[in-house]
C-alpha cells in the first residue's frame, strides 16, 4: 500500500520542485490569463478570434513531446543529466523576461498596456493603440517564452521521478500543482491586482491616481529577476541528486543511479546499460516510438484529447464575458484572489487522496468511483458543474451594472468550483502519470503524457473562440443588417451603433457542456475504470523487450 504522508527526508527535495514550478507557472500565468485578460479589458472591441489567435503562443507547451528526447538524451555527466537542461534554460527565461518588461515600457512590444505610467496619456489614444495591435507579433513573443518555459519543464518532470524516493512519489504532482498555482496566481491574480489603479485606489491610496501599483514592464523585469536567483540556487547549491548522501560537492554516477531505479520498477537484479543508450537521441526517440505504440497509452492519449473540450469555453471566455459587460477587474481579480490559499491547500490533501486510492495501477477496483483515477474522474464532474455555472452567472449579471454581494459571492463560488476541480483533476492525472512512467525515459515518458494532456486543453481553444464568434449576432442600426462576429462590423467605430441579438458566449459554451456530457457516458467513466486496472509492467517498453 502506498503511505499517504511525504516522507520528512524528501522535504528538501519537495520544496526545490515547488520553486522550480513556481518560476514556470510565471510565464503560464502571463501567456495564458494575464494578456488575453489586459486585450480583452482595455481594448473592448478586441475580437474573441484575435485572442484565439494569441493562444497559439501557449502551443509549445503542448508539443514539447516533439524535442523531449532531445532533452533527455543530451546533457554534461559532470553538470548532471537535468541541470545541464535547467540552469541554461532559466537563464535564458529570465533574460527574456527582462528585455520583455524593457521592450514593453519603452512601448517597442504591447504598446499602450503602459500608458498610464507615463505622463500625458490619454485612454483614447491608449484604445487606438491596443485595438490596432500586431497580435501576431505579441503571441510569437510569449509563444517563445513558452517554448523555454515548456523546456524547463521537461527536465524538470524528468528530474522528479530521481529526487524523490519511491515513496512519496506521488507528491511529486503536488509540488507541480503547488508551484505552478502560486506562479500562475503571481502572474494573473496578484498582479492584475496591483496594477489596476481602481483596486490601488480603493484599498491601498489615501489619494486617487490614474495608474495602479505595478506595471507589466515593471513585474517582467521582477519576474526576470526572481529567475535568475532560483537558478543561482539550483547551480551553486544543489546537486543532480540531492536526496542522497553526496547530494552536494561530488556527485554519485548517474549509472548507479539508473541502477536502482531499473531494480525498483523491475523484479530482477540484472545490471543494466541503458544509460548509455538514453544518451543516444535515436534511441530515445525509438523508445518513444515505442511507447507511443503501446495500446494503454494510445488509448490514454485519446482520453485526453477529447476530454477538456467541455471547459474550454468557461475557461477561456467567462471572465472576459463579464468584464465585457461591465464586471471591474479589480472585483474579478479579488474573487480569484481568494482562490489562492484554497489552491495550495487543495494540492496537497488531493495528493493524499491521491495516494490512497489504491496501490496502483493493477487495482481490482471495478469503478471508476475508486481507484487511483478516481479524483480525476470526480474533477472532470465538476469542471462540467462549474462550466454550467458560468453560464448562469454571466446570465445573472445586472443590468445596472451594480454588484451586489451576492451576486459576488456567486462569481466567487464559480471560480472556487472550478478551479478546485481543476486542481483535482491535475493532481491525480499527475499522480497517475508518475507511477505509470518509465523512469528510464523519465523526462520524455512523464513529457508525452503530460503534453497530450495539456494538448487536449490547448487545442479546441482556437475553435471554441471561433464558435463565440461565429454564434454572435449583432443588428446594425444604421442599415437594420445583421452581423456575425463584433459591432465593428457594422462600420463604426461605436459600440452603441450595434445591438446584440444573440450572444455566441451562450451557445458555444452550452454545446460544450452538452458534448463533455457524452465524453464523460462513453469515454471518461468507462476508460478510466480499465486504465486504473492495468499493471504497471503494461506500460513499459523495456519489459516487452525482455521477455522477447
Amino acid at each position: 500500500m502506498t503511505q499517504s504522508n511525504l516522507a520528512r527526508h524528501d522535504l528538501p527535495q519537495f520544496y526545490l520542485l515547488v520553486a522550480l514550478y513556481f518560476v514556470q507557472g510565471i510565464p503560464v500565468g502571463l501567456a495564458f490569463g494575464t494578456v488575453p485578460f489586459l486585450l480583452k479589458s482595455m481594448a473592448k472591441g478586441m475580437s474573441f478570434t484575435s485572442l484565439g489567435l494569441f493562444s497559439m503562443a501557449t502551443y509549445p507547451y503542448s508539443l514539447k513531446i516533439l524535442w523531449s528526447p532531445v532533452v533527455d538524451s543530451c546533457y554534461s555527466r559532470r553538470v548532471g543529466r537535468r541541470r545541464s537542461w535547467i540552469i541554461p534554460i532559466q537563464l535564458l527565461s529570465g533574460l527574456m523576461l527582462w528585455l520583455l518588461g524593457h521592450g514593453i515600457t519603452r512601448g517597442y512590444i504591447f504598446d499602450g498596456v503602459d500608458d498610464a505610467f507615463k505622463p500625458g496619456a490619454s485612454s483614447s489614444t491608449t484604445t487606438a493603440k491596443l485595438e490596432h495591435l500586431d497580435i501576431s507579433s505579441l503571441a510569437f513573443y510569449f509563444g517563445l517564452l513558452v517554448f523555454l518555459c515548456a523546456t524547463q519543464d521537461i527536465a524538470v518532470d524528468g528530474w522528479a521521478l530521481t529526487i524523490l524516493s519511491r515513496e512519496s512519489l506521488s507528491y511529486a504532482s503536488t509540488a507541480q500543482t503547488v508551484g505552478l498555482n502560486m506562479g500562475y496566481f503571481l502572474s494573473f491574480t496578484v498582479f492584475l491586482a496591483l496594477n489596476s489603479p481602481d483596486f490601488a485606489n480603493k484599498y491601498v491610496r489615501s489619494a486617487p491616481l490614474p495608474y495602479g501599483l505595478v506595471s507589466l514592464g515593471g513585474y517582467l523585469r521582477f519576474a526576470g529577476c526572481v529567475y535568475v536567483l532560483v537558478t543561482m540556487y539550483v547551480w551553486f547549491c544543489v546537486g543532480e541528486h540531492p536526496g542522497s548522501p553526496k547530494g552536494r560537492g561530488v556527485l554519485p554516477t548517474v549509472q548507479r543511479k539508473l541502477e536502482e531505479t531499473a531494480r525498483q520498477y523491475n523484479d530482477d537484479e540484472e545490471g543494466t546499460d541503458d544509460d548509455e543508450k538514453t544518451r543516444s537521441i535515436a534511441y530515445i526517440y525509438a523508445c518513444f516510438w515505442r511507447v507511443l505504440k503501446l495500446r494503454p497509452v494510445q488509448t490514454l492519449v485519446c482520453v485526453h484529447l477529447v476530454s477538456k473540450f467541455a471547459f474550454q469555453c468557461n475557461e477561456a471566455a467567462t471572465n472576459l464575458k463579464l468584464l465585457e459587460k461591465g464586471f471591474k477587474r479589480e472585483d474579478l481579480a479579488v474573487s480569484v484572489l481568494i482562490d489562492v490559499p484554497f489552491e495550495i491547500v487543495f494540492g496537497y490533501y488531493v495528493a493524499k487522496w491521491s495516494s490512497g486510492t489504491g496501490t496502483g495501477t493493477g487495482s481490482s477496483s471495478s469503478s471508476s468511483s475508486s481507484g487511483v483515477l478516481a479524483p480525476w474522474v470526480y474533477g472532470y464532474l465538476g469542471r462540467l458543474a462549474a462550466a454550467a455555472l458560468g453560464s448562469f452567472a454571466v446570465w445573472l449579471f445586472p443590468e445596472d451594472g451594480q454588484v451586489t454581494p451576492l451576486y459576488f459571492s456567486l462569481i466567487v463560488v464559480q471560480h472556487l468550483l472550478g478551479s478546485f476541480m481543476s486542481t483535482v483533476q491535475f493532481v491525480g492525472i499527475s499522480a497517475f502519470h508518475t507511477r505509470v512512467a518509465d523512469p528510464l525515459l523519465g523526462g520524455t515518458y512523464m513529457t508525452l503524457l503530460n503534453t497530450v494532456s495539456n494538448l487536449g486543453g490547448t487545442w479546441p481553444r482556437l475553435p471554441v473562440m471561433w464558435l463565440i464568434n461565429r454564434f454572435t449576432v449583432y443588428r446594425c442600426q444604421v442599415t437594420g443588417q445583421e452581423v456575425r462576429g463584433s459591432p465593428e462590423l457594422c462600420g463604426s467605430d461605436s459600440d452603441s451603433d450595434a445591438t446584440l441579438v444573440q450572444d455566441g458566449y451562450y451557445v458555444a459554451n452550452g454545446l460544450c457542456v452538452v458534448v463533455g456530457i457524452a465524453v464523460y457516458l462513453w469515454v471518461v467513466r468507462p476508460y478510466s475504470r480499465t486504465l486504473q486496472q492495468l499493471p504497471v509492467a503494461a506500460w513499459r517498453v523495456r519489459t516487452e523487450k525482455r521477455k522477447a
